[in-house]
């Protein structure tokens, strides 16, 4: 069956301008990190896709590497643009980075130009796309000179391969070198991607304020901590959950008594505010207006939903977020 988005999809979704550019991004954005690969279905990924485009969400966050296997993910989105999105290119923000290693040799992974023009090449042909809306660097090269890493996404932009450009995993310092070098040559960041959580803050130190002053988006991964800011763990370790199979990123000790019962108190103020946890913490990233998106992985449909629904109740009182940070100080 033909796909034809839902009529009232902008009616709900709110959407936030990103920095001081042009551009507006949904308050929650989907990223293709998991589940939209090779070793995944493909229909549960086209649902996903579809009902996140229904729901108002139109920026879709891909990088070269994700899977797995390693450009699969592009892969799939790309099939997702010739059957069903090609007639929505125009409403659309579809991202993806460069950085992580994709290929042998020594072009293959970093902060080269070679490397950022190959990647970008590539990965246009797996998405069938002439341009993606945002090219990021996706971390901090320690060898290769900021000036060769942001002047390719300088000319990236020129040659009309990407409008806008961003960075990812930069620490306060190095965006603020990055921000500079960019107004130099005349194409702005517009955008950082952080991780950001309750359990991880590192954003809150330095890197908010230097965004802030330049006039830089952000846009935030895991703010649901790998899913440990979800009911999954509320009592104890799902057979099916991250933390239950062997992880680089979640690990089955990070379980402890302590932390779920840190879960269980949050859980108990997300259910007075009528909300999940998982709302709750997406909400708490959104507070204040300093994120302006919130960027999440789903495995299916129902995730994607519930995580929208956060947009519902934004606001929080003194009491609450004090008694938040009394939680997680504990």
């Amino acid at each position: 069956m033909v796909y034809q988005a839902e009529s009232n999809r902008y009616e709900s979704m709110k959407y936030n301008r990103c920095g001081r550019s042009g551009l507006l991004l949904p308050a929650i954005s989907l990223g293709l990190w998991h589940n939209f690969g090779g070793v995944d279905t493909f229909e549960n990924g086209r649902a996903m896709l579809r009902r996140a485009f229904d729901l108002g969400i139109t920026h879709f966050d891909l990088a070269n590497n994700y899977g797995p296997p390693a450009g699969s993910a592009e892969e799939m989105f790309g099939v997702m643009m010739q059957n069903d999105f090609a007639p929505y290119r125009d409403e659309m923000i579809i991202s993806t980075k460069a950085g992580y290693y994709m290929w042998e040799g020594p072009y293959g992974e970093w902060g080269s130009k070679k490397y950022l023009v190959a990647s970008l090449n590539q990965s246009l042909k797996r998405m069938k796309l002439d341009y993606v809306d945002i090219f990021y660097h996706h971390r901090p090269d320690p060898n290769t000179p900021m000036e060769e890493t942001i002047g390719a996404l300088d000319l990236i932009v020129r040659q009309g391969k990407a409008l806008y450009a961003g960075i990812s995993n930069y620490s306060a310092e190095q965006a603020a070198e990055a921000i500079k070098i960019a107004d130099r040559l005349g194409t702005p960041i517009v955008i950082h991607q952080p991780s950001y959580s309750m359990f991880n803050r590192w954003i809150e130190d330095g890197l908010q304020d230097v965004l802030a002053d330049n006039g830089v988006g952000s846009i935030v991964f895991s703010p649901l901590a790998q899913g440990l800011l979800s009911n999954k763990y509320l009592n104890g370790i799902p057979e099916d959950s991250r933390a239950a199979r062997p992880s680089v990123f979640l690990q089955e000790s990070q379980i402890t008594p302590e932390l779920v019962e840190k879960l269980r108190k949050l859980n108990d103020i997300a259910s007075n505010r009528g909300q999940s946890l998982a709302q709750l913490a997406l909400a708490w990233v959104l507070r204040g207006g300093r994120v302006t998106s919130a960027l999440i992985g789903a495995s299916r449909v129902s995730q994607i939903e519930d995580s929208v629904a956060a947009l519902n109740n934004l606001e929080f009182s003194t009491e609450e977020l004090n008694a938040i940070e009394e939680i997680l100080k504990s």
